[in-house]
């Protein structure tokens, strides 16, 4: 073999080990790079999910049910309506107590709605009151970036559907409301590794659980919890 030839051979030598090298690298960092950007998704995922509990939940408490689609839930947030107790006042502010205990004493049938007035008069005084506010005044206030239209779509799935039931069932001859929202990992995954997104929904029904995001169930009761916590 002239020195040519042995050159050519080692060049391809290197080629080749570093392909292998590469291929090895990728072999391991492919499953890192898909459970991080797994957490990455679920993360948005479970943020939308909690803002649909928590709107639920204020369904519930004004229609005595929950909502059986995404859009009553937006419908609700945009137009409806809710009792809500706003206190006013503060019990670590001493001299708003011992205003508030004076009054009552000085008339003992004196009450919050008026203790709220003498607050709004510029008085120190604590008053809880059950008022009504609408929806998009209550819930979500802080959340500047909040959008109600984002909770009919799953993240990253290129705007599919949040799956939503709702249904009353009798549990210990009670009617109970139960309501379930999903998001699948084969839509919240979209365009991930797909044989490692097969490999997870597998995992997880070896754990008896549900392949993706879940909060609430229509089966049996569970106190609206998600199945991330």
């Amino acid at each position: 073999m002239n020195k040519a030839v042995k050159t050519i051979v080692s060049i391809l030598l290197l080629f080749v080990i570093a392909g292998l090298a590469y291929a090895i690298v990728r072999s391991i960092q492919q499953p890192v790079n898909f459970n991080k950007a797994v957490k990455a998704r679920e993360a948005v995922g479970i943020q939308r999910m909690k803002d649909i509990r928590d709107l639920q939940v204020a369904y519930k408490s004004v229609n005595g049910k929950f909502a059986s689609t995404i859009d009553s839930l937006i419908l609700f947030y945009n137009t409806g309506k809710m009792d809500v107790l706003l206190q006013v006042g503060s019990h670590d502010d001493s001299l708003a107590v011992a205003n508030t205990e004076a009054l009552r004493k000085a008339n003992k049938k004196i009450t919050q709605e008026e203790l709220y007035q003498r607050y709004l008069n510029g008085e120190q005084v604590i008053a809880t009151l059950k008022t009504t506010l609408n929806v998009k005044d209550t819930l979500f206030r802080s959340r500047t970036n909040f959008v109600p239209d984002s909770l009919k779509y799953i993240p990253f799935s290129g705007k599919q559907l949040t799956e939503m039931e709702a249904t009353i069932k009798k549990v210990s001859g009670v009617d109970v409301p139960l309501f379930e929202a999903r998001m699948p990992y084969k839509k919240l995954l979209k365009g991930l590794d797909n044989q490692l997104r097969i490999n997870l929904d597998a995992e997880k029904r070896a754990q008896n659980r549900y392949e993706g995001l879940q909060v609430g169930s229509i089966s049996a009761p569970n106190n609206n919890a998600g199945n991330w916590e």
